[in-house]
């Protein structure tokens, strides 16, 4: 399966990062929905377009992103020591472009969603600051040791495979913020 992949890695690098970071984050939603959420109960509780939602946010958007940016990142950031190439890949990510990232995540989910503005600012509200701080209690160890072990075309692949838990979490962030923004429907 490995060398599969490393194939289409080496022959179409950015759709199989793009397509495999869509499959992990719609992956996520499903766990958030069905083990977190407790939707499996009633399978037509399942939220498809919300899966759908988070599966495109990953491939048109996430897995393109990342793509570029680890490679930025390997390019760029090269400092006088191998460790301080390090440290100064992982501070960049995660003081530059973590915190845009995450919220790129926020406004992408309410506009595939067709939200407005304002409720789009809300879930930023509700959601934002705590899913910041959860990621800098998970991503700075995970970046480190990413950056360190693992050559950059797996990069994406490491983070995704470890980002399935963090999909699922932000998959129930992005839900919870909502239904504490929008009115409840009856």
């Amino acid at each position: 399966m490995l060398g599969l992949y490393t194939r289409a890695l080496a022959n179409y690098p950015i759709a199989t990062q793009a397509l495999s970071t869509g499959v992990l984050f719609g992956s996520g939603d499903l766990i958030a929905q069905f083990l977190i959420e407790d939707k499996s109960k009633s399978k037509s509780s399942w939220d498809i377009a919300r899966t759908g939602r988070m599966a495109i946010f990953g491939t048109c958007f996430a897995g393109p992103v990342l793509h570029h940016w680890y490679k930025f990142l390997d390019k760029r950031i090269r400092l006088s020591t191998p460790g301080r190439s390090l440290l100064g890949r992982v501070a960049v990510d995660q003081f530059l472009f973590a915190p845009c990232f995450i919220a790129s995540f926020f406004i992408g989910q309410g506009l595939l969603a067709g939200q407005d503005m304002k409720t789009i600012h809300g879930r930023l509200e509700k959601g934002y600051p705590g899913a910041l701080k959860s990621n800098y209690m998970v991503w700075p160890a995970v970046q480190c040791l990413n950056f360190w072990f693992v050559p950059l075309q797996h990069r994406l692949m490491v983070v995704n495979t470890f980002a399935l838990g963090w999909n699922t979490y932000l998959s129930h962030v992005n839900q919870t913020s909502s239904a504490k923004t929008e009115p409840i429907k009856q």
